[in-house]
């Protein structure tokens, strides 16, 4: 996992961005190790304590567990990771309907362009 880091945002919240991405995509799979600290640190080429800050916050918020003597692993309830990869396309749409209205279009004309979009990218 290689990463660029963006100045705006914490880069604890960028790795705990990049890790539910992946396992809402299937990279990482429910009950999958994920990587030390320590290794994640050096393949990162971060600070420890920022790995650490970005594991307390995933097993917060339930999206890993310790398992003592171990390591961690990714929440084997699949209802979890639903709930993240539906928070995660929130975002992006809010984002993308905020972008829209900013350019002028209203719902009605976002949603049409949405519609078309969808149907030229099943044709492919």
């Amino acid at each position: 996992m290689s990463m660029e880091f963006d100045n705006n945002l914490p880069i604890y919240l960028q790795i705990m961005n990049r890790i539910k991405r992946e396992i809402v995509t299937g990279k990482l799979k429910a009950g999958d190790k994920i990587p030390s600290v320590r290794e994640l640190a050096v393949e990162l080429q971060i600070n420890p304590n920022t790995i650490q800050r970005t594991f307390q916050e995933l097993e917060r918020e339930d999206v890993v567990e310790t398992r003592r003597g171990l390591g961690r692993y990714v929440t084997s309830e699949e209802s979890k990771i639903m709930t993240i990869k539906k928070e995660m396309a929130g975002d992006l749409l809010e984002s993308f309907i905020h972008g829209m209205q900013e350019l002028g279009f209203s719902n009605k004309d976002i949603a049409a362009i949405v519609v078309e979009a969808v149907e030229e990218e099943s044709k492919d």
